[in-house]
């Protein structure tokens, strides 16, 4: 049963908490870890670059020289893709590079990637995650104790003071546990997750 060190707000640990075996504890796979992040960074893709063909550069209408008898090549526009200020060969235009992946295969990705922060003892639980106030002091006397430099925050619901206080914390994501994903985890070197908040995973995900 893999097994996580619980600390409180001042960052001093108060024990140990056992985890879910169906959730923290299966054999990472890494082909399905990598699907899932590949998946998530396209989704992220906005696909708003455009460029002009030949046909949508202004000007040009004109042909530049008489077909024959000058010694040039033959031209029909100026707005050819081999001219300065021509159209783009197969110019990109915008489009939608999100794509779907089977649920069952990003759950397996999601356990996949707890399971191998488990194994490597980098789930952090904090007992009882939460600030009085909207203070970025707070979060940062926190994550120094717990030595978290580049974390995933994870709390039981939106909790705007805890994500407002993390915001302007180089390396520091926060995120409701419904709504973890792979690629926020493994590109994390800690998990700092509220305990209420690993009830949520672990019954949401198990």
């Amino acid at each position: 049963m893999p097994k996580a060190t619980v600390y409180n707000m001042a960052g001093q640990q108060v024990g140990e908490i056992e985890l879910s075996e169906a959730v923290f504890g299966v054999e990472p796979n890494v082909a399905v870890v990598h699907a899932a992040v590949k998946n998530h960074l396209a989704n992220c893709r906005q696909g708003t670059q455009s460029a002009l063909t030949r046909a949508e550069v202004s000007g040009g209408g004109k042909k530049p020289w008489r077909q024959k008898g000058t010694g040039h090549a033959r031209q029909g526009s100026t707005r050819a893709p081999q001219w300065t200020h021509g159209g783009i060969v197969f110019a990109p235009k915008p489009r939608d590079y999100s794509y779907t992946i089977n649920k069952k295969t990003r759950r397996l990705a999601l356990k996949s990637a707890l399971s191998a922060k488990a194994a490597a003892g980098e789930i952090l639980v904090v007992d009882g995650l939460a600030v009085d106030e909207i203070k970025t002091k707070t979060m940062q006397t926190l994550l120094d104790a717990l030595k978290a430099t580049k974390a995933v925050v994870i709390t039981a619901g939106v909790d705007e003071k805890v994500v407002k206080s993390t915001r302007n914390i180089p390396g520091m994501v926060t995120s409701p546990a419904n709504l973890i994903n792979v690629y926020d985890i493994t590109n994390a070197k800690q998990l700092v997750v509220d305990k209420a908040a690993l009830a949520v995973i672990e019954e949401v995900f198990a």
